[in-house]
Formats: structure tokens, sequence, C-alpha cells
């Protein structure tokens, strides 16, 4: 039996669509493309989202990454308001399963500054019964230890547990670790996979 729906954030209760975040600067896909590379495609985001590098050591490490686009890069990298996008079904599907009685917890990689500058896209976050982003506990999924470390914190058996994430590393982590997991790609498709596994 399921207790514990555990979420993924990014693309899963809220957008992480970067594409469209660089292009609102006003930059075309092939600059697009080289910030994507040089940011979020690289280790170093990563390390950003594990709380192990600074804010304006990570600007450094995405300059040297591609040194040609310096300037672009320092400008996307000013602000992140924007990177996260709200979702409106993030807050009523928190509290209809909180209603039906299941614990909700986040499992995320997720860095400091994201959730500073895109909080209006958080609201979700005070719905749950907590979790673990990234950056608190420098450990970032699909580490062994992030599974672990949410098991032991929220006392919770692997066996009652599912997790959802658009990224199937991640997924694949959370089974290794005991869990049922779901792939996400839309809101409609996990409740039928949840559904399968007895959850309403």
């Amino acid at each position: 039996m399921i207790r514990t729906i555990i979420f993924d954030i990014g693309n899963v209760l809220a957008g992480f669509d970067w594409q469209n975040f660089y292009k609102s600067f006003g930059y075309d896909e092939e600059t697009t493309k080289r910030l994507g590379r040089a940011t979020v495609g690289s280790e170093d985001w990563k390390e950003y989202d594990r709380g192990c590098v600074s804010d304006a050591r990570m600007v450094e490490l995405f300059v040297e990454n591609d040194p040609e686009i310096e300037k672009e890069l320092r400008h996307v990298l000013t602000d992140f308001k924007g990177l996260i996008t709200r979702y409106d079904y993030a807050i009523p599907w928190v509290k209809r399963l909180k209603q039906k009685g299941y614990q909700v917890l986040v499992l995320s990689n997720f860095s400091k500054k994201a959730l500073r500058e895109c909080w209006d896209a958080m609201d979700f976050l005070p719905y749950t019964d907590g979790g673990i982003l990234s950056y608190k506990d420098k450990l970032i999924k699909p580490m062994p230890e992030i599974y672990s470390l949410l098991m032991e914190r929220y006392h919770l058996k692997a066996e009652e547990c599912v997790f959802l994430d658009d990224t199937p590393v991640n997924v694949e982590g959370a089974q290794k670790a005991g869990m049922q997991g779901i792939v996400f790609e839309n809101r409609q498709q996990a409740e039928e996979a949840l559904r399968q596994l007895g959850v309403e």
C-alpha cells in the first residue's frame, strides 16, 4: 500500500523551461543552445544544485565552459526569476492527495538561488509535508544517499513510497532504493499511473 507520494519539482510541480527563459532575453536559437550547454547541460550545474559552489563561482565556471559568450552568460545568470514557472495544478493536486491521507514530500535537485528568486512559482511547498532540496544536504539525484536520507529523515518504508520524476535515471535511483517509480510525462499520465498503484 502506498502511503507517501514523493514529487520531483522541475517539470512536475513547476515548470523548468530554460530554453524559453534564455530566449526571453532576446537571444537566438544558436546562442540559447550554447547558453544551455554551458549551464544546465554541464556537470557544473549539478554541483551548483548540490550546494557545493557559490553564486560567484557558479558564474565563473559557466563562463569557463564557453568564454565567447561571457557577456550573455553573465546577463542570464544575474536573476533566475522566470526560470521556474508556476503550474496551476500543483496546489490542488497536493491538497487533494493530503486530504485522502497521503504524506506528500518533494525530492528535487534545486539551488538556493533558484528557490530564492523563483519563490512565486513554488507556492505549493507550504502545502507539502517537507522533503529534500539538494542544496541543503549537498546531495543530488540519482545519488543513492539522497534517497536513503529522505527515508531516514521521514521514517519511510520504501515499499510504501512512490516517486515521480521527469528524468528516468532519477526514477531508477528511487526504484533501486526499493520505492515504486513513475517517469512523469504529464499530470494525466501520472495520475493514471498512480491509480494503477492504488492511489486515488
